[in-house]
């Protein structure tokens, strides 16, 4: 993972274009540890778009992102990067714990353990319940504590409060505030107004 005072993602020029229709252009950032960046938008602006150029989905039709001064290909960029998109990408068939096993066996180990990730997100007691037998609410927080047993500086969050009521708004908040506190940084898209006092937010508006 890459050190705190060189990380750095960078879009350089970045344009995308849907079905002949120009969704962004020219579009240049910088995003530094400790930041987040929410990208705003109605449906359709290219929001989601952005995100999958961000993720390496999509190539942007011209210019570049970077991740501490190089091409994401060139880069340790998806090592240190994590993506939640807006399904909750959990196993349904699998149990609670199943699901966050497999996902530690993809990645670095992180900062919490299985277990406390899951009392992070208010999801200690559930162990053994199959992901199906939940509530939206907790698949979210289930997919979001992945994020948690993993080590990626960068989290690409598309729509992470979706299905969360205003507690699991408020603790996705909390944890969202504890990464960036450690040096991580987050891009997101979100129609929650996100309440972030002690973290440095940058908005891109995508109309």
């Amino acid at each position: 993972m890459s050190t705190i005072q060189t990380v750095l993602l960078q879009g350089v020029n970045l344009s995308c274009i849907r079905d002949d229709r120009v969704l962004f252009e020219d579009l240049c950032f910088e995003l530094h540890s400790g930041q987040v960046l929410l990208l705003e938008g109605k449906n359709g602006s290219g929001k989601t778009s952005l995100l999958r150029i961000l993720c390496g989905f999509r190539e942007a039709d011209t210019g570049q992102v970077k991740w501490c001064g190089d091409a994401i290909n060139d880069s340790d960029y998806y090592v240190d990067m994590a993506y939640v998109g807006h399904l909750d990408g959990v196993k349904k068939e699998l149990t609670v714990l199943e699901n966050l096993k497999v996902s530690l066996a993809l990645g670095q180990t992180g900062q919490y353990s299985i277990q406390q990730a899951l009392a992070k997100v208010h999801l200690d007691d559930f162990d053994d319940a199959l992901v199906q037998t939940l509530s939206a609410g907790q698949k979210r927080r289930l997919s979001l504590a992945r994020l948690l047993i993993t080590k990626n500086c960068l989290w690409i969050l598309d729509e992470p409060f979706t299905s969360l009521d205003k507690a699991g708004i408020a603790l996705i908040e909390v944890l969202m505030t504890e990464h960036c506190a450690s040096g991580g940084m987050i891009v997101l898209t979100s129609h929650h107004d996100i309440n972030l006092p002690d973290v440095d937010v940058n908005r891109i508006l995508l109309s």
